[in-house]
């Protein structure tokens, strides 16, 4: 039986929703994975400790909040295992991180890396997970983290929030130094495989395919939603995440006027901070831009800011809300997209520029692609989907489909069986290398 998550309880300025439309984390047995599952179960009897090499909350970033919902889905599968992580941070950062965090390295410290590489060995882990991209760590192209990997005794798994087409002399020197270090790169598409694959010239074996988890949502009706946020007489479109110039929102704003013209009654909710890295680099340069072109078009009805790092529970919220999630990111190289994914998972209808990780997860009707840098295709897609209730409807329900199989209590099962068959993996070398050697004698 469902039940009410008891963290999602309404605290000053939240806006309160129903029962039913609230997170769910209880467990849903999905045909064909029980045996799996029941395997994993097992095992987990026996101890698995994993420590996650990771930004890590309360960083504002989209890979800390990541790794928290990583090691809060694995954790559920083994409740006889102590995990913990080691938090990437800024050197000037003083974070009141949760007790799991057991390390710290300061980003830019290079003897710090070494340091917990000694640390992790000799602690009781069984098995590291890296996550990975070029800006979280120190050095040239994030090369600090080479220090760390090389000197683990562990088996270490790196899931890849970025995969390079066309990556630099020493992005590629990086990857490939990894390559030859790690047990396994984990990537959240078939796309990010092929790259590395073809550009790269990795092993196929050494690449796994694990999906960006989501939230486990249940289906609602949006118009509940909006009358808690006072909106029950809009059509909602939304954008969410941490705000910089790659987001492409300009040319979301642009094409409200083409859209207003045939639904006079929308309005698009910009939702996050300006990145943290973006606001000490050129403060509220980006954001600012964006008020002058909604000055210039007279959108101040149409276009609301919220200029804060949501929740899980907030960003779900208005997600649920929404009539039309929209991506217009212009990087084709983007490889994730954490909240592309939140939006499938909540089964909305979504338009978005075809940069990788769209073009695969939105196939087959679960999305609409649009050219990049065109308010005048957003316009024509938005308004194609708010005209017509029945092609909408349908890609809801396409993407919901796809964004049950990866959420979190799925993918925290992939991952546990990753870390297993790695341990596996490593146990069969240790026991081939410590095998002693027939002689072979001669005869006199």
């Amino acid at each position: 039986m469902l039940r009410k998550n008891e963290q999602n309880k309404t605290t000053k300025g939240q806006v309160e929703v129903p029962e039913e439309y609230v997170l769910r984390d209880e467990l849903t047995w999905l045909p064909g994975e029980d045996n799996v599952l029941i395997r994993l179960l097992k095992e987990s009897m026996n101890k698995v400790e994993v420590a996650y090499i990771a930004t890590y909350p309360p960083t504002e970033c989209g890979i800390a909040t990541f790794t928290r919902d990583v090691v809060t889905s694995v954790a559920k599968y083994t409740p006889f295992s102590s995990h913990m992580v080691v938090a990437v941070k800024r050197e000037q950062e003083i974070e009141p991180y949760e007790r799991i965090v057991h390390y710290q390295i300061p980003r830019d410290d290079l003897p710090s890396y070494a340091a917990a590489a000694k640390f992790l060995n000799q602690s009781s882990v069984d098995v590291v997970s890296l996550q990975h991209e070029f800006g979280i760590f120190g050095g040239p192209d994030g090369a600090y983290v080479l220090d760390l990997v090389e000197k683990l005794e562990k088996p270490v798994a790196v899931t890849l929030h970025t995969v390079l087409h066309d990556p630099s002399p020493g992005q590629r020197d990086v990857m490939m130094k990894l390559a030859e270090l790690v047990d396994m790169f984990v990537v959240m598409v078939r796309t990010g495989r092929r790259i590395l694959m073809d550009n790269y010239g990795i092993d196929p074996r050494k690449i796994t395919i694990i999906q960006h988890g989501v939230p486990n949502v249940h289906r609602v009706s949006s118009m509940s939603v909006k009358r808690a946020l006072g909106m029950a007489d809009r059509q909602i479109l939304s954008t969410f995440g941490l705000i910089n110039r790659g987001k492409g929102i300009e040319f979301a704003i642009e094409a409200l006027p083409g859209i207003i013209e045939k639904h006079p009654n929308v309005v698009y909710l910009v939702l996050g901070e300006t990145h943290p890295g973006v606001r000490s680099f050129e403060g509220e340069t980006y954001r600012n831009s964006l008020l002058e072109t909604i000055d210039r078009l007279n959108l101040h009805d149409y276009v609301r800011f919220n200029n804060r790092f949501l929740s899980i529970d907030e960003l779900v919220r208005y997600l649920c809300a929404t009539d039309v999630y929209i991506t217009p990111y212009l990087n084709r190289d983007q490889i994730v997209s954490g909240t592309l994914a939140y939006a499938l998972g909540c089964g909305k209808a979504i338009v978005s520029t075809p940069y990788l990780y769209a073009e695969e997860v939105l196939s087959d009707g679960r999305g609409a692609l649009v050219d990049f840098r065109s308010p005048d295709a957003i316009a024509n897609a938005v308004n194609a989907l708010l005209g017509n209730p029945a092609e909408k409807e349908a890609m809801e329900s396409l993407a919901y489909k796809y964004g049950r199989r990866t959420a979190w209590f799925n993918i925290g099962v992939d991952y546990l069986d990753l870390f297993h068959r790695l341990l596996m993996r490593r146990k069969r070398r240790a026991q081939v290398e410590a095998a002693p050697t027939e002689q072979v004698g001669t005869s006199s």
